[in-house]
Formats: structure tokens, sequence, C-alpha cells
């Protein structure tokens, strides 16, 4: 499933989650307190949850909905709330079982099924929307592309995805990220210009039946994430 590039960076993503970084997602998702530069980048995943969310319809009975990299449910949650089935998939293990402790008994009309696995497995079906928030940031423009366009073949309504924009500041965090121990890194962000993204996705031809709705850019200390809202022509 996926490009060999693909296949060894999902790797390093699961083992990065799953492993170094479980108890530090743990907080980040949590209510608990952060130091300074978490909690910019805690308030900056917040402002892209909300804005993804806005994206999407606020009444969402009957819909079945993929949550892409649902790390420990968040996301899931609020869409269970509007009514969505939703089929929530991420990676690594750890997260998977902290978003089912997460998951609050009472959610409302719809309803969520956790999985560890691969978010373009096909045996989850078709879906009317996709959310992917920070998902595919790690991976090459040319494996994203992939991904989008897998996702787009099994989706009859909206995308609403993540993309780490190529800007100065993104380039600074990056110098500063090389100080850290090799074994305490997260897989490399890959940034890619927003006009360039544009013009592969006009390109791609798995994507000829869709188009670039709306965009938005979030910055929040050491976030910086951009949305990007895929409807079909």
């Amino acid at each position: 499933m996926g490009s060999p590039s693909y296949q060894q960076r999902r790797g390093q993503i699961a083992n990065y989650f799953d492993r170094t970084a479980a108890d530090a997602w743990s907080r980040m998702t949590s209510d608990a307190p952060l130091g300074r530069i978490r909690a910019t980048v805690r308030a900056g995943r917040t402002r892209m949850r909300e804005t993804l969310l806005g994206w999407l319809p606020a009444d969402l009975t009957g819909r079945r909905v993929l949550d892409a990299g649902c790390g420990t449910g968040a996301v899931a949650i609020e869409l269970a709330r509007r009514g969505a089935e939703v089929i929530a998939v991420d990676l690594s293990p750890t997260l998977i079982e902290l978003a089912h402790e997460r998951k609050p008994a009472d959610l409302g009309p719809g309803r969520i099924e956790f999985l560890v696995g691969d978010l373009l497995d096909p045996s989850y079906g078709r879906f009317d929307h996709v959310l992917a928030m920070d998902s595919l940031i790690h991976y090459e423009p040319a494996d994203a592309l992939r991904v989008i366009g897998g996702l787009a073949a099994r989706t009859e309504g909206s995308m609403v995805l993540t993309f780490a924009p190529r800007t100065s500041l993104l380039a600074l965090m990056h110098m500063v990220g090389r100080i850290f121990p090799k074994g305490d890194r997260a897989p490399a962000i890959v940034p890619i210009a927003e006009e360039t993204l544009r013009n592969l996705i006009a390109e791609d031809e798995s994507l000829a039946g869709w188009q670039v709705a709306r965009t938005e850019r979030v910055i929040s200390g050491f976030y910086t994430s951009q949305a990007i809202e895929l409807l079909p022509k």
C-alpha cells in the first residue's frame, strides 16, 4: 500500500508517536499544564481543529466521515456529536488506546470506530467527508498526492486537509530541531509552497474531478500549518 518512500516514512511516524513521543503527545492533547513552547503548539492545533471542523456541515447525521490520523480522538468526538458515523484511524496503537480511554460515554447521535491502521486501507469503504489534520505533513509531495488521490477515489463530498507551508519561520524551526539528539526528533516535516501544491493538485489525474476551495494558515509560536479544502467540481 503506497510507494517504498511512503512505507518507510509511515514506519518512522508510527514508531515516533507510539514510542518516543507517546507521553508528550498524551500531555499535549490533554488539559495538563505545558511549557511555553508546547502551549503555543497546543493553541495552534486547537485553532486548526476548529478551522477544519468549521468547514464541515454542522449536521452530519447519517454521513460517514474518515478522521485520517485521528491521534487521541478529539476531532472524532466532535464529528460524532454532529451525528456522523466516524472511522477514526491512526498508525499508533498507543494513541488509539488513549482515544478509547478518552471517548465519552455519551457521543450523542453519532458513533466512532477507532482503528489502528493505514488511512488508505480500502476495507474502510467510502466516505461522505474526509478530515486529515497534520497527517500528511511528514510525507514527500509525491507521496502526499498519492494519498490525497487515493482518498478522493473513495470520497463523495469534501476533503479538508493540512499541509506544512514553506515559510522562513518553519525553516528556522527545522534548524532548531536538528539540535536535539537524533533519537528524540520527530520525523521531518516536509514544507511545500501553496502555489506548488495547487499546481500539483491541478495536474494530478487522480484529482481531475476536484478543486481547491478555501485555505487558511494558522501560526501559533512553534506551530505552523495550513488548511486546504478540496471539493468535487
